[in-house]
């Protein structure tokens, strides 16, 4: 056996873990990075295939655990002899020449090993086998990273006993090397190790400016440029130059092995955004829309979906609702940590498409009611949430769908396609389409995945599902996922409900007209009913919708009218369950009232004249009692004064005006009889005076009796 494979020799092998053919080992050896793997030593796992053909071979040890464990054993005979000839090496050759050498070159071999040692025990104890050879290094002065990679070299494959010889230095001499200034070397590095990426050229002529300007001393290109690739490791210059996410990506990705569950003990969810434009009836512009999926973790299907405008909290409840209520209630969930499935949901959208105050409960709350633990992953992170590879799928089956011609965007704006924005997708229309892709997504043979072996995703779940200890949701926790709306008021006169335009009323309601009540509510699903709550949270019952019917529809109206006679009848038959005594036997359960005295009456009518019915008149002002002869006589003379006429024995005083137009009062007559006369003249304190005055029954009396006699002489 041999310990490198090409492609085609591992996919021959059928090793466990591993595709089946040429073509997927070579991709996941791009996606895994195998070209760019290392061992130990530092030395590279991936290398020219020398030959006829050429290609890439891999070191056996970058395969998955089990294809390695199956080659390790076939290797192990390999293995032993060839650590025989190297211990044998050792023994005769390499401790006879370490054995010849000075002391100073023994006291390095063994700073060397001292070194490395370090390194092992900082790897050992759970840091990075770079971190370690960098900490190593600061530690003992060494100025470049790549020498304890050139000492790990030297010993791999030699035994731990015999690693102080092979780290003996070999030289026979010193090597001249090319003199470069510190101050140049800073330079030169800190400008190829820019986010701008500019080429090595382009920094060694700006450093030659530089150098000329500060007298530095600077060798050739291609000597600072071998510098740069030996003393600066590669992860450091694809940091600064490519960004952490590429550095990300040289870090090899876990393999998670999914078959650990069986069906719907885990779900993820995420959003994915639509590269189609659709339209709705109720935009002026058509938008790309947004779908929340839900996905079994152990076999891959599709378990539930919902669209909306927007990633939003309510289509997020409602697709984890939709697997409660279809297939039950998953142990464990992973959720993007964005702020649609994390409590800070966005708000926009839903508030105003729904009339009422819409209650805010967060699924995180609703998820720990049943018992459901949530795992949170990193945002744009496909390793942690394998439903990204499904909508990778869904891009080339659905978006791409002939449907949807002329309204595809394509997925960046530089893969915009030729009739980029012609026409946009009636959302009802592209609802269905994506109801069969994804239909067709989970029932598709041949999926390579460890659990599916060939079979599809739904075959693979139900095969699950029908032998694994599923958690069913009651009825009462279905409906915790249903969208709320607090305020609906039930009609005085029939209680009935309005909600977004529909009409809904169940009998229950007769108890609670005009009350304000909660309802719950699918919002794709309007025309099947309402669950009705009261506001304190109690449940009163489902509300079926009422449908609008034709204007001339008689067999609809039949049809309301046999309706409501049952409603009517029923009513009727529980009246007469109530109602058990006639009116003729309530009264006989009366007891019969005492006779009552004879009231006389305290008043006397005076007889009306004859011809004449006193009821049928009614004077038009009360008449005033009479006056003896000296107050009529009295009442005369202050009437003739206030009206100015000339009367016997009476002396006319005349009122003087004011400038403001307010006269000097000699009675209180006068003063009551200006403020009469005169309301907007008089002020809060005249008015006060005239009621106080009123208020006694001899001065009304003179001021009735007055009116009449002016209104007598008028």
């Amino acid at each position: 056996m041999k310990d490198w494979f090409n492609a085609a020799e591992l996919s021959a092998m059928a090793l466990p873990g591993l595709p089946g053919t040429e073509r997927g080992i070579l991709d996941r050896a791009e996606r895994e990075g195998w070209h760019t793997r290392k061992n130990m030593a530092g030395g590279a796992l991936a290398r020219k295939r020398s030959g006829r053909g050429g290609g890439v071979e891999f070191h056996y040890t970058v395969l998955p655990t089990k294809a390695q464990a199956k080659i390790a054993a076939e290797l192990a005979p390999v293995k032993a002899d060839l650590a025989a000839e190297k211990s044998q090496f050792a023994s005769e050759e390499m401790w006879a020449f370490f054995d010849r050498l000075p002391d100073t070159r023994k006291a390095k071999a063994k700073h060397c090993l001292a070194v490395i040692e370090e390194v092992n025990a900082l790897y050992r104890g759970g840091m990075p086998k770079n971190l370690a050879v960098h900490v190593a290094a600061k530690r003992n002065g060494i100025k470049s990273e790549q020498t304890i990679w050139n000492w790990y070299n030297k010993i791999a494959g030699v035994p731990r006993a015999d690693w102080l010889p092979a780290l003996a230095p070999r030289n026979t001499g010193r090597t001249a090397t090319v003199e470069c200034s510190p101050e140049a070397w800073d330079f030169i590095k800190s400008d190829y190790l820019r986010a701008a990426r500019p080429t090595f050229e382009s920094c060694y002529r700006r450093l030659g400016h530089a150098a000329e300007a500060h007298g530095w001393t600077v060798p050739s290109i291609a000597t600072l440029k071998r510098r740069i690739e030996r003393e600066v490791s590669r992860p450091v210059i694809v940091l600064a130059r490519d960004g952490i996410d590429a550095l990300k990506a040289m870090f090899p990705a876990q393999e998670r092995d999914r078959s650990i569950f069986h069906a719907l003990e885990a779900v993820n969810a995420d959003g994915h955004k639509w590269d189609v434009m659709v339209q709705w009836p109720d935009e002026d512009k058509p938008m790309r829309p947004m779908m929340v999926a839900i996905q079994d973790l152990y076999s891959g299907k599709i378990l539930a979906w919902r669209i909306d405008k927007s990633e939003n909290k309510e289509a997020v409840r409602l697709a984890i609702g939709d697997v409660v209520e279809t297939y039950g209630i998953p142990e464990h969930i992973w959720l993007d940590n964005g702020r649609a499935f994390a409590s800070k949901w966005l708000t926009g959208g839903i508030e105003n498409r729904f009339r009422f105050k819409i209650k805010e409960e967060e699924p995180v709350g609703i998820l720990t009611q049943l018992g459901v633990e949530v795992h949170w992953t990193l945002p744009y992170s496909g390793q942690s949430k394998p439903i990204e590879r499904a909508f990778r799928d869904l891009c080339d089956n659905v978006a791409k769908h002939p449907a949807f011609e002329g309204a595809y965007t394509g997925n960046s704006p530089m893969n915009k396609p030729e009739d980029y924005g012609s026409r946009a997708v009636p959302i009802e229309d592209f609802i269905r389409v994506v109801d069969e892709g994804i239909r067709e997504h989970n029932q598709r043979p041949g999926r390579r995945a460890a659990v599916c072996r060939g079979r599809s995703f739904e075959e693979t779940f139900n095969a699950s599902y029908a032998q694994a200890p599923i958690k069913k949701a009651s009825d009462e926790q279905r409906r915790l996922w249903l969208l709320a709306a607090e305020g609906v008021t039930a009609a005085s006169r029939d209680g009935a409900l309005k909600l977004m335009g529909n009409r809904y009323w169940g009998d229950f309601l007769h108890g609670h007209m005009g009350q304000k009540l909660v309802v719950r509510f699918d919002p794709d699903n309007l025309h099947s009913g309402l669950h009705v709550y009261r506001l304190d949270g109690s449940y009163l019952g489902w509300a079926d919708a009422i449908e609008k019917v034709g204007f001339n529809s008689v067999s609809d109206g039949r049809e309301q009218a046999r309706d409501r006679g049952k409603f009517m009848k029923a009513t009727a038959d529980l009246r007469d369950l109530h109602v058990k005594l006639t009116g003729e036997e309530i009264a006989a359960h009366l007891p019969t009232p005492p006779a009552l005295p004879v009231m006389e009456s305290k008043v006397v009518r005076m007889a009306a004249p004859a011809g004449s019915d006193p009821l049928m008149k009614r004077p038009a002002a009360p008449q005033p009692a009479g006056l003896s002869a000296e107050e009529e006589a009295e009442a005369d003379r202050i009437l003739a004064a206030m009206s100015g006429a000339e009367t016997e024995g009476a002396e006319v005083v005349r009122l003087q005006v004011v400038q403001n137009g307010r006269p000097n009062f000699e009675t209180d007559e006068e003063f009551a009889r200006w403020v009469f006369d005169n309301p907007a003249l008089a002020d809060e304190a005249d008015r006060a005076r005239v009621g106080e005055l009123m208020s006694d029954p001899s001065f009304r009396l003179l001021m009735g009796h007055a009116a009449q006699e002016k209104s007598r002489r008028a």
